[in-house]
């Protein structure tokens, strides 16, 4: 019998970018496209900078790049931080 549940993983995305309005539903949009909510949202301004933390407790491994890359291609971006933590496997339904 194979596992065919995704591998989830812990992670954790720090976007550094311009200040302006409309900024945080942009930074939300990559995980919103793929049915990901955050587990916890941070955002702080910092001078002319705005700096937002994504934390997903359980989000599946394959879209960790995928969503660092679109968050990268915003507008405005000057840095993204993916961090992955512990692998999680869900056990499948019988």
């Amino acid at each position: 019998m194979s596992d065919l549940s995704p591998a989830l993983t812990v992670a954790r995305f720090v976007v550094v970018a311009d200040a302006y309005p409309g900024l945080l539903s942009r930074v939300l949009e990559p995980l919103a496209k793929r049915d990901l909510v955050p587990d916890r949202v941070r955002a702080q301004r910092e001078g002319d900078l705005l700096r937002v933390e994504l934390g997903l407790d359980a989000m599946p491994v394959e879209m960790l790049q995928l969503v660092a890359g679109n968050l990268g291609q915003i507008i405005g971006v000057r840095r993204v931080e993916a961090m992955e933590g512990r692998h999680i496997r869900l056990a499948s339904a019988a």
